[in-house]
């Protein structure tokens, strides 16, 4: 369901909460009444519980993964291309006007309806739910542009923050940290069920303990720009230990019973409900027929694949792949543990038995989603073989690799998200739900905490994810670099790289095709954060741009 268009970005939400600036306004004056009825109620928390949908589905992905070092975006001789919008993410050096930044005014729609339930003579359990989602949208909106509206009216008026204008990112960090902690105890415990992908009091709690983890990324002193990694101080470590062990006490939640591979398969709606998957605290639930929008897919397959016979998901595919988006050799170098499951979520990376595939792709038994011991067969009946490499046909900066077999082979590619064609063939909509906090999180983020506050105990819980997976455990204490980068593959394709690398130190580091011999590419650390849309800024015209995008 749309909202009206007069709604285009998330300063609109401001506009919609103060009219005037006269600071002795009645808050409740500035709203609206909203229809009562049972049908309007539901149309509308649905409205607010699932806007981020959209975006998650295609282009808030896009930003992650391609600033991330996991994916980089391909050009096929002119293909793909357009206007550089994906490969501007890759060189950290995003325009005002790429598609991959114009999300915001979604999350802000939604928050302004968020804002009307809040005030509005709804139950108090639907009021609850709608400031945890506002919470949540605002965090979605600090974490990838930095400075962000608040749309808390009251909140504004009662600490002086001009609410037509985008508060200071510690600011608002304050505000969510405040929000959930004083909401997170009214939500409901359910996680699963008709809360299935609706705000409960451990999603709150994930939440926190996320928002405290980088809390001194988002308040450094004058902007992120000016975070350190080397001296990282934070004093919300405890309260993050804190959230981290009421999730984990709260014995709900555990990282099986189901192996890892399914946990992102396209039936995993129907696991989490059967209580096979129980990893999951907050996930964006999607159907091929009735939640579209999930097409990531689209983006990670074979460009060629229509074209297989049997493609390596085990069936043919009815639709063709964009393609646009491979992994990068920094991001498959990661995947080197033995025995480690995770390593088959690349194909080309590993055969049926483990062993080093050299690139070659298999066919996946789209039972058990492991690879089988047939080779996957191109077009033309030969080999379908990747390159971890990637060799572009002209200057870095281009990131063309062709229009033909070689080109499209360029990158491995994952199958995480594994598709079917039943699904598949509607429009390339998947059925696969995203899960976007899991209690794998959890357990290494208090394992992070503990390894940054000096204390013992976090080998134990590194270990059980090692464990989980098959993958070697470690004796002893892990260090922050381990955790980064086993972070890097149990989160592999979940949008949360980006992230770590900017608390952990490695934003700037050199990855695919983010080199330092590509003129195309950006090492200012302002670029930690994304440029407003152009679009956000036309119809706000008090916002200006963020530090190190004003050209």
């Amino acid at each position: 369901m749309k909202n009206n268009k007069l709604i285009l970005s998330a300063g609109v939400l401001a506009l919609a909460m103060a009219s005037c600036t006269d600071l002795d306004v009645d808050v409740k004056s500035q709203y609206t009444g909203l229809v009562g009825t049972e049908a309007a109620i539901n149309a509308n928390m649905n409205n607010v519980y699932f806007k981020f949908r959209g975006p998650l589905g295609r282009r808030y992905m896009e930003a992650m993964c391609l600033s991330s070092d996991e994916w980089t975006s391909l050009a096929y001789s002119g293909n793909w291309v357009d206007g550089y919008a994906y490969a501007h993410p890759s060189y950290h050096n995003q325009k005002a006007t790429d598609a991959t930044v114009d999300w915001m005014g979604d999350l802000g729609a939604a928050n302004v309806l968020a804002n009307e339930i809040v005030d509005s003579s709804y139950p108090e359990n639907l009021k609850n739910a709608a400031r945890a989602m506002r919470a949540f949208y605002t965090f979605i909106i600090m974490e990838n542009w930095g400075d962000a509206p608040l749309p808390d009216m009251q909140y504004c008026l009662d600490n002086g923050i001009d609410p037509n204008n985008r508060a200071p990112r510690a600011k608002v960090a304050e505000w969510i940290a405040s929000e959930l902690e004083s909401v997170y105890s009214q939500l409901p415990e359910e996680v699963a069920g008709e809360n299935y992908g609706k705000p409960n009091k451990y999603m709150a709690l994930a939440l926190l303990a996320k928002l405290y983890i980088n809390w001194p990324v988002y308040t450094a002193e004058g902007g992120v720009q000016n975070y350190e990694a080397s001296s990282y101080k934070n004093d919300k470590l405890s309260r993050c230990l804190e959230v981290c062990d009421q999730i984990i006490n709260s014995n709900k939640f555990d990282l099986g019973p189901d192996k890892y591979r399914f946990k992102f398969n396209w039936d995993n709606t129907e696991r989490v409900q059967a209580g096979t998957i129980k990893d999951f605290i907050y996930a964006a639930p999607y159907d091929t027929q009735t939640a579209q929008g999930m097409q990531w897919g689209r983006s990670h397959v074979y460009k060629d694949v229509k074209k297989m016979t049997v493609s390596y998901f085990g069936e043919f595919l009815n639709n063709s792949g964009g393609a646009y988006m491979t992994v990068t050799p920094e991001c498959v170098e990661r995947f080197n543990l033995p025995g480690d499951e995770r390593n088959w979520m690349l194909a080309g990376l590993c055969d049926k038995d483990g062993n080093d595939a050299k690139g070659q792709v298999y066919v996946y038994d789209p039972v058990t989603l492991l690879p089988t011991d047939v080779k996957a067969l191109d077009r033309d009946g030969q080999p379908l073989v990747f390159t971890k490499s990637i060799t572009v046909t002209g200057d870095l900066g281009s990131v063309d690799v062709g229009d033909d077999k070689a080109g499209w082979s360029q990158g491995y590619r994952s199958t995480k998200w594994f598709l079917c064609n039943n699904d598949y063939s509607n429009g390339r909509n998947q059925s696969n739900d995203v899960p976007i906090f899991r209690f794998a999180d959890i357990l290494l983020t208090k394992a992070e905490a503990l390894v940054r506050s000096g204390q013992g105990g976090a080998g134990t819980l590194f270990n059980k994810i090692r464990s989980y997976v098959s993958a070697p455990t470690i004796s002893g204490e892990p260090t922050l670099d381990d955790i980064y980068m086993e972070r890097g593959r149990e989160f592999f394709d979940e949008l949360w790289r980006r992230n770590d690398m900017i608390r952990f130190g490695h934003y700037e580091d050199e990855f695919f095709p983010h080199y330092k011999n590509n003129p195309n590419a950006n090492f200012d650390k302002t670029h930690r954060v994304f440029p407003i849309s152009q679009s956000d800024l036309n119809v706000n015209s008090g916002w200006t741009q963020n530090p190190g995008y004003e050209d």
